[in-house]
């Protein structure tokens, strides 16, 4: 079994490359659906800042690597290759890593293409301003509290950095490429 963690930034096109890899056989599972389901279950409207906070919250009590780990070993009992998406701190990347056969891929594009995929995406975490798109990324780049998101740390870390400033396509192919060599080193 393989775990390919997804990090980077908003609108870069992680639920793109999770769409593209479940469509290869890896199962799905999702840091964002799972701080939903707590942020409804403690009744509170779903939104970028009521998702950061209760992830950091979850983190606190927790541990740094709390979310990451917990969906970790829902993928290890399934005994698919799976996608854990997204990863937000250092310790969710070192914690993932440790656990071996671990890959992390890293997706970025260019701020005003993110911020039209996310205005085009509608969902309502992302009926933001561009203002509070840059200022929101501002804040979730850089971080020295473990409980709070370091994406710029994630990027570095990753085993693999993708740009995807182009099509659907192109990006797949960037992604086929990535599992190729993969699979070319695990032989």
């Amino acid at each position: 079994m393989i775990v390919i963690g997804i990090t980077g930034t908003l609108g870069a096109g992680k639920g793109t490359v999770v769409e593209y890899l479940k469509t290869k056989g890896f199962a799905h599972y999702s840091a964002s659906g799972f701080i939903t389901r707590e942020i409804e279950r403690r009744g509170l409207p779903v939104n970028r800042d009521n998702m950061n906070l209760v992830a950091r919250d979850l983190r606190t009590i927790h541990s740094p690597s709390y979310i990451a780990e917990t969906l970790c070993a829902e993928a290890e009992q399934n005994g698919k290759d799976a996608i854990i998406e997204a990863l937000h701190t250092e310790g969710e990347v070192q914690a993932l890593r440790s656990k071996g056969n671990f890959i992390l891929l890293a997706i970025d594009a260019d701020q005003k293409i993110r911020y039209k995929r996310i205005v085009l995406r509608g969902s309502a975490k992302d009926n933001i301003s561009f203002e509070k798109f840059r200022d929101d990324e501002a804040r979730e780049m850089h971080a020295t509290d473990p409980a709070r998101q370091n994406l710029a740390r994630c990027i570095e870390l990753a085993d693999y950095q993708l740009m995807n400033n182009g099509t659907k396509k192109e990006l797949h192919v960037r992604v086929d490429d990535v599992l190729d060599t993969i699979k070319e080193n695990s032989i």
